[in-house]
């Protein structure tokens, strides 16, 4: 078992595992990121040894995760590819994977989660968020794609039906307090206060009877988690989607305004599929 990770920083400590994305000032979600996760999800299914809480934070104060590496999605969906096979070559087959781990999951959220950075918090059992930094989004809709890496499953099950269409179709931001509103996350925390109640929650979960937490976990996993061939659904139309003309001359324009690069335009990005002028 290793816990090497090169873009993901690892602490183990009473049975919780604090894994630390640091994958450059937005965490795209690209090959080596991808490729570190698929890594570590595989490790707490075969070889997780008494890891049996796993928090996930961000190393940048701005962004979890600003979304996927777009110039890169054949190339990251290889890499997700080596979490189940050939035949769920998906983030979103993935992350269905890392939402069945063994161990608790908490994603920690401070700065922005969208897109795929989103999916990722969303396949995490439990998130919460600093009140004044977080950010959450599914952009997708203002570019002409849709979430295809577990977004709409989740929000529709978290959310209901009409607020999951708003999120999803308006493609705008939501922060803290209204993703807590929502349902979207589980809390918003004052962010002086996030750390030390994530830990405090993590290492007294990792201090019970694991048998017990483990199957509760399965059995809630059996009523709330969407079905892999909905998910394989999803994937399979956001890559047809983002091969659009249409799609693609909005990624071009984000692109040529700023996109994956640090800047008013990710940090906004929710206005910013909005402004699109053709």
């Amino acid at each position: 078992m290793t816990l090497a990770y090169p873009s993901i920083r690892t602490r183990h400590e009473d049975g919780v595992l604090f894994a630390t994305l640091d994958a450059g000032p937005l965490n795209l979600l690209g090959v080596d990121l991808v490729r570190d996760l698929v890594a570590l999800v595989n490790m707490l299914h075969t070889d997780p040894g008494d890891m049996r809480v796993v928090v996930i934070d961000s190393a940048s104060p701005d962004y979890f995760s600003a979304h996927v590496d777009l110039s890169a999605v054949p190339q990251y969906t290889a890499e997700a590819a080596m979490a189940g096979g050939p035949g769920d070559a998906s983030l979103g087959m993935f992350l269905h994977r890392l939402a069945r781990v063994p161990a608790i999951t908490i994603a920690k959220v401070r700065g922005r989660a969208r897109g795929g950075g989103n999916e990722l918090a969303l396949a995490c059992d439990m998130i919460f968020a600093s009140r004044e930094s977080a950010v959450f989004g599914q952009f997708e809709s203002g570019t002409g794609a849709l979430p295809g890496a577990g977004g709409i499953q989740h929000l529709a099950r978290r959310l209901g039906r009409t607020r999951a269409i708003e999120a999803i179709t308006a493609a705008d931001d939501f922060d803290a307090d209204l993703a807590e509103r929502y349902g979207w996350i589980n809390r918003a925390l004052p962010d002086a206060e996030l750390d030390g109640f994530v830990e405090q929650l993590a290492k007294r979960i990792a201090g019970f009877p694991p048998a017990g937490v483990n199957a509760a976990k399965r059995a809630i996993n059996d009523l709330t988690l969407a079905e892999p061939a909905h998910v394989r659904s999803d994937a399979a139309t956001f890559q047809g989607l983002i091969t659009l003309p249409e799609t693609r001359e909005r990624l071009d324009y984000l692109a040529a305004h700023g996109l994956q690069e640090p800047g008013d335009l990710e940090r906004d990005l929710g206005k910013a599929v909005d402004e699109f002028r053709r």
